[in-house]
């Protein structure tokens, strides 16, 4: 300590502005200072874990302690909060005894050289947080994503990555300046106006009750679940693990003093549910800072001085929500018995034989909730479930939806498997993994945005896909991640509905009331599974927000209530946890988006459409400017066709059309997927997956919307499922162990043996054709012989010689005769069936008027059906129909015509159905 004093001594005497050789805060103070900083920190860390097990053990977990828990940082995110940690009480420690000595405020790092600060980045460990990794190594980096989505952007390889920083769209408003929440200070006045208390505004302007919900007419509650669904896809905001203050070793739970890492919440006066008082709060935690950002002053790219927060996930759509955001979950998150790329699942209970999420290997179960909320003493519990993000349980929707989509993933994989025999699990895991990707970019472009933020932002900037551009920063704003995408807690329903096979509520296992639905994954496994939430997703609608009546008691009143009676509330977390954040005011955000400011309550009246609501707003915020940017977005009228007013459509807009433009794997970028690939994909629902991952046999086309006379319940068996062929693989040369086979053994190789039939001369049968999709070619052969010349047509006299197009000298998508699908159309009695949707056409003598091919050019060709006797379909059971297929090679000669016929008429057929004909030439 001697050697400490003498150093910080010496410092003291220089002024904060000159760094003279030989004269800087050395190595030794700064290890020893290090040193005390890092034990702070782990037993802070330490302490937090154990005190936590003893709760959760002894059954006293608390409503906060739950919501901590939730949003606990591990793995990855865990290591880079600590590293923060351990940077902040390293320059507290050193300013501490800065000042000791100075008696009067310096900015530490100002005494530190260039090589004590790198070294101080080094040892705290937040040099590696952001240090570029080598893009050279990683694998199949233009295929397949990484689990951290690093190396995305190759000249930028952290760019939308997991454990990065918020994006700042406006500079953050602390109220220092650095790092203190708004509001911090209670004296301290914004635009000559006091912050009101956030619970206050919770209860002025949010408070409903359950019987005052009024019903979306247009959206199903599956709405509101998958933005939730979503939001865990590209949006984790960790909290710090310790529950105690770092400084003065102040419990947060015990204490209602604002001290870091403490953040409570007070109580106004007259409070209708919680007590009120000096020392009456609803605790909470502030976000965990980025590494060198707030008072630590040393910035890693943020801006300086000012505190950021981390997102813990990917910034893109890719699902990491399923499979993780690191690659020690993906890797355990893998089944490791398995071959056929398939994801872990449980291995003591099922769900009406299907599978369920494995569960939680930690030893606290904060999910033992069952005996307290059956009032069960008997009852067994179970954990949580796993899955690739931590709030998989925070309510049974939310893990049905889970579930779903790891059934999804090992379904895909399973039948790639059968499809594509010589690849390995790598392979199988990754290819199902990119097109479940593509899912959810295709689900929440074409079915979600349009419905929330309205066709005006759609069309203005989520409108056809622009392609990748590398300078586009695709991180996840923090306005977005606190506010704009917090939008949907006034869309939540106070019940999760359950229904029964007719889709009407079912006295056995009734609807659960949310807040009995928390941390209870033992609903799914003891009563009823998946199907019965799914049918509630889809067969009863969204709450809709209005003005009068905005956030139901579940989550204003009784958030996590059945763990202690002292609920949390969800809204006065989300506007204090954008004061923790640092976002400006109301007005700055509309400034942004191009609207009007308004200035006062006539002009906030115009702008809400309520001069009630507008009043009782500026009673509370004084002036529009200081109104929380949440509580101003989900008051505002919803634009038409959506779901949230102009501000929050703008900043959402916003915030997809980077995400889909900065991802160098979007589905829709060249060389992504195959257009083949492209064009099955584009024939993806929801619907079709809950259909083939549940046991529910009937169900609306559009899961999004109410039961319409538009749309309708229909069978699962007339949805059309995803067609894999075209991830089908050919041999690429003699040295490949898979086997060229046609597209009939394909299906063989995914259900059931065909049938063989007689042929009849007169008819084809009328079942639907089996899907044939075209595949990238193999390696070119050398070209072989030019066949003899075919039987000349009177047709083909007109045709001339100028007119055809050059014979190629091998076979591939490009250059294919024509393929087209049946598409949209209108059932009849007519035999001749006239397909709609042309695939690719290359000689442009389809007609889908007539359904007629005419031959232009003699050859071969690759022909599934025609009109004659030639060929006669077999039968196949494909999907849960029953189909008809085959192929042959018939001899046309120049105007031979070609085409299928129903022999009872188009009713009944698929839209699934294809008719193709290739050009074969010898190699």
């Amino acid at each position: 300590m001697l050697l400490s004093a003498l150093l910080v001594l010496g410092v003291c005497l220089i002024p904060a502005h000159s760094k003279p050789a030989g004269e800087q805060l050395g190595s030794p103070l700064l290890q020893t200072c290090f040193e005390e900083a890092k034990t702070i920190v782990d037993d802070a860390y330490k302490y937090s874990r154990e005190e936590s097990l003893r709760r959760v053990r002894k059954e006293v977990v608390r409503p906060h302690d739950a919501l901590r828990l939730l949003k606990q940082p591990r793995g990855g995110t865990r290591s880079a909060v600590r590293s923060a940690d351990y940077m902040a009480q390293t320059l507290r420690l050193l300013q501490e005894r800065v000042h000791h000595v100075h008696k009067r405020s310096l900015n530490v790092t100002d005494l530190l050289s260039d090589e004590d600060l790198n070294k101080l980045s080094e040892i705290t460990g937040c040099a590696s947080q952001v240090t570029f990794p080598s893009c050279r190594t990683t694998p199949n980096l233009n295929t397949y994503r990484t689990a951290t989505s690093v190396c995305n952007n190759i000249k930028n390889p952290r760019l939308g990555s997991s454990n990065t920083p918020f994006a700042r769209w406006l500079p953050a408003e602390y109220d220092d300046a650095i790092s203190q929440p708004k509001g911090w200070d209670r004296t301290r006045r914004f635009n000559n106006f006091l912050l009101p208390l956030v619970r206050q505004v919770s209860n002025n302007i949010l408070s409903t009750t359950d019987a005052g919900v009024v019903n979306d007419l247009e959206y199903t509650h599956m709405v509101t679940m998958f933005g939730q669904w979503n939001d865990h896809d590209i949006t984790f905001t960790p909290s710090s693990p310790s529950i105690r203050s770092f400084s003065n070793g102040i419990n947060c739970d015990e204490s209602c003093e604002k001290i870091e890492p403490c953040i409570p919440i007070p109580i106004p006066p007259g409070d209708p549910r919680l007590p009120t008082g000096r020392n009456s709060c609803i605790p909470a935690f502030r976000s965990a800072p980025v590494c060198g950002s707030g008072y630590s002053a040393y910035n890693f790219g943020g801006e300086p001085n000012k505190r950021e927060q981390i997102n813990g996930v990917t910034a893109f759509l890719d699902l990491s929500q399923v499979y993780g955001s690191e690659e020690q979950l993906a890797k355990f998150l893998r089944d490791p018995d398995s071959d056929g790329g398939l994801l872990r699942v449980n291995t003591e209970f099922r769900d009406n034989r299907r599978e369920l999420l494995p569960f939680n290997p930690m030893q606290a179960n904060m999910c033992a909730t069952r005996k307290r909320v059956t009032n069960d003493t008997n009852a067994r519990e179970v954990p949580c479930f796993i899955a690739g993000d931590v709030r998989v349980d925070e309510n049974i929707a939310l893990t049905s939806i889970h579930t779903l989509f790891m059934r999804e993933h090992n379904r895909l994989a399973r039948q790639l498997k059968r499809i594509n025999p010589q690849w390995d699990s790598k392979t199988l895991y990754q290819e199902a993994r990119k097109i479940m990707g593509a899912y959810t970019q295709l689900f929440v472009f074409r079915d979600y945005l349009p419905h929330i933020v309205g066709p005006e932002a759609m069309r203005r900037q989520l409108g056809r896909y622009p392609g990748y551009n590398a300078n586009v920063d695709p991180s996840i704003a923090n306005v977005f991640a606190t506010a704009a995408y917090r939008f949907a807690h006034l869309a939540i329903q106070p019940f999760v509905f359950r229904l029964d096979e007719n889709y009407r509520e079912n006295s056995r296992l009734p609807s659960v009331p949310l807040f009995k639905a928390f941390l209870t994954p033992w609903r799914i496994v003891f009563e009823g599974g998946i199907d019965p939430v799914f049918r509630g997703l889809v067969g009863r609608p969204a709450k809709l927000n209005t003005q009068d009546n905005m956030m139901v008691d579940a989550l204003r009143e009784r958030l996590f209530q059945f763990v202690k009676h002292l609920a949390l509330d969800l809204g006065s977390l989300n506007m204090e946890r954008g004061r923790d954040h640092g976002l400006p005011g109301y007005n700055a955000w509309r400034k942004l988006c191009g609207l009007s400011q308004p200035r006062n309550q006539a002009e906030l009246a115009q702008v809400l459409n309520n001069t009630d609501l507008a009043r009782k707003l500026l009673q509370l915020y004084g002036t529009p400017a200081n109104i929380d940017v949440w509580m101003g977005g989900v008051a505002e009228p919803s634009v038409r066709g959506g779901r949230v007013g102009p501000l929050f459509a703008c900043l959402i807009a916003s915030q997809f059309q980077r995400i889909r433009q900065g991802d160098r794997l979007w589905y829709e970028n060249q060389g992504v997927f195959s257009p083949a690939q492209r064009a099955a994909l584009s024939t993806s629902t929801i619907s079709r997956i809950i259909c083939d991952n549940t046991g529910i046999s009937s169900i609306p086309t559009d899961a999004f919307s109410v039961i319409s006379n538009r749309n309708r319940f229909v069978r699962c068996s007339r949805i059309r499922r995803l067609n894999l062929f075209a991830w089908r693989d050919r041999c690429r040369g003699p040295g490949d162990n898979c086997r060229g086979v046609g597209e009939e053994e394909a299906v063989n190789d995914l259900e059931e043996p065909r049938e063989p039939q007689e042929p009849q001369e007169s008819q084809v049968s009328q079942e639907p054709q089996v899907p044939h999709t075209p595949v990238s070619p193999g390696t070119s052969g050398t070209s072989g012989c030019e066949g003899s010349p075919g039987q000349r047509d009177p047709l083909a006299s007109n045709i001339k010689k100028d007119q055809l197009p050059a014979l190629p000298s091998n076979a591939s998508l490009s250059n294919s005769a024509f393929s087209v699908r049946l598409g949209e159309y209108s059932p009849s009695s007519e035999r001749t069936i006239r397909f709609q949707e042309v695939i690719y056409n290359k000689q442009g003598q389809y007609s889908t008027e007539t359904g007629q091919f005419t031959c232009v050019i003699p050859g071969n060709v690759d022909l599934i059906r025609n009109n004659k006797v030639a060929l006669r379909s077999f039968k196949v059971f494909l999907g849960g129909l029953h189909m008809s297929a085959g192929d042959m090679l018939l001899w046309l000669g120049a105007g031979d015509k070609v085409w299928l016929e129903a022999s009872g008429g188009t009713v009944g057929l698929s839209t699934e159905s294809y008719f193709s004909g290739h050009w074969l030439y010898a190699a």
